[in-house]
């Protein structure tokens, strides 16, 4: 890290928390960052991106202590949801801890008065989402013009979340003259048009392809029936080995229902998605960093940005239908260059998404034909060794029960045996990137 150029502070803080290599995106970033440049920075999940503009920023605050004025902000993030919103404040105050700055973190679903009591004063560094800011905007509780620094991060999760015209309201309030950074895992044509609009003569720094999948998460595909599916996810978690796992669905009483029912079958699990309250969501991700669970079943608002260390496991009960998708999801394991497991349960109607994941990963994901499993009162279950199945024909419905759950062509319905263990642990039991839950050192994503 001192090749780098970060002031002394930032240096100690690191080297507290057992940390002194930069991870690729921040060997490639930071030294633009502290030149002032703009940057187009595009990487996978979990490659430590949050650091990469963390930590310049801290070292520019740290050389300049200006104060700022009252109800502005010297350094704007934007983030698309609360949770993340709320990890990069962590990071901030982790890689901070020795620097003199100001903080705030504000996102919606929640009050506004501790918000603005935050702001009041003026701040160095505001992380917000975008709703939630334009309204203390729009209620003249805060202005942009003095911001020097701007950072979109996940802005590619933030345009499919709708927010495309809130930033372009924000960015529109901001100083011409400003540092601007943009962050994302992929980069459609909308991110591309947006980054042309925001960013003045850019560096770009790109450490993987788009839409890959981490090199060290082993997946695998389980052909099962769909009335067959729950069964099946609550034999793959009696397996120890399966010490903390992240289960999607794709919609939010599916999350509910499948937490409902892991809670019956002795399995310690709770859900998290859009409908529950700010307070709720970080309950259950509490419980889970803590142990106090064993398994978080969750939409893809918990795709991007949530950062638990030692999730071994992330299970698709539904595949999602955007390949993208699958990518962020699976993202949440084998994090910090630590291995994992991801494991997908495919009934007949899903195959079509299968293919389509595939052919954005450029890889045939394997199915699983080392093991079989009992379920109560369920006949012994396959995992099929013949060609990969069909989808049914438009209009056809899967054989088997409850009009979809039959099997794909070519394959019985299937369990899926006993994944491996978890990830073995990083240098001094903490990882070298993360996306910023809980502790952060260097190399990880807040």
């Amino acid at each position: 890290m001192p090749s780098l150029g970060l002031a002394e502070p930032l240096i100690r803080a690191l080297d507290a928390e057992g940390y002194t290599d930069p991870t690729p995106i921040q060997a490639q970033a930071i030294p633009h960052l502290l030149e002032g440049r703009d940057v187009l920075g595009i990487a996978q999940t979990g490659t430590g991106k949050t650091a990469a503009f963390a930590l310049p920023i801290l070292h520019r605050l740290n050389a300049d202590r200006r104060r700022p004025a009252p109800r502005s902000t010297r350094v704007l993030i934007l983030t698309p949801t609360r949770e993340l919103a709320v990890q990069i404040g962590e990071g901030f105050a982790a890689y901070g801890k020795n620097v003199r700055f100001k903080r705030a973190v504000i996102f919606g679903g929640v009050g506004q008065v501790p918000q603005v009591q935050a702001v009041a004063p003026g701040i160095d560094v505001l992380v917000a989402t975008p709703g939630r800011l334009i309204d203390l905007m729009d209620q003249g509780h805060l202005t942009l013009n003095s911001v020097e620094m701007l950072v979109l991060d996940e802005a590619d999760r933030m345009l499919d979340m709708g927010f495309i015209h809130a930033v372009r309201k924000i960015a529109a309030k901001l100083p011409k003259k400003r540092q601007t950074l943009l962050f994302s895992a992929t980069m459609p044509d909308s991110v591309a048009d947006l980054a042309a609009g925001l960013l003045a003569d850019p560096v770009r720094v790109e450490v993987t392809p788009v839409a890959t999948t981490a090199e060290k998460i082993e997946q695998k595909v389980m052909f099962v029936t769909r009335e067959n599916k729950r069964i099946l996810l609550v034999e793959l978690l009696k397996d120890k080995a399966v010490s903390r796992a992240i289960v999607f669905t794709r919609t939010k009483h599916g999350a509910n229902r499948v937490a409902e029912q892991l809670s019956k079958s002795g399995v310690a699990a709770d859900a998290i998605h859009g409908n529950k309250s700010q307070g709720a969501r970080q309950k259950a991700l509490n419980a889970f960093k803590s142990g106090d669970i064993r398994a978080l079943v969750a939409t893809d608002i918990a795709a991007r940005g949530i950062d638990v260390d030692g999730v071994t496991h992330v299970i698709n009960f539904e595949l999602p239908n955007e390949p993208e998708s699958y990518v962020h999801r699976i993202g949440r394991t084998a994090r910090a260059g630590a291995e994992g497991i991801a494991l997908s349960l495919c009934d007949a109607e899903e195959v079509a998404y299968l293919r389509q994941i595939e052919k954005t990963i450029r890889m045939t994901v394997p199915v699983d034909v080392d093991h079989d499993w009992h379920a109560d009162g369920i006949h012994k279950i396959h995992v099929s060794k013949g060609p990969a199945p069909k989808p049914p024909a438009q209009g056809q419905r899967g054989r088997g029960g409850n009009g979809g759950g039959g099997r794909p062509a070519g394959a019985k319905p299937a369990g899926g045996g006993k994944p491996a263990g978890g990830r073995p642990g990083q240098a001094k039991g903490k990882p070298a990137q993360r996306d910023g839950q809980g502790q952060h050192g260097h190399g990880r994503r807040g």
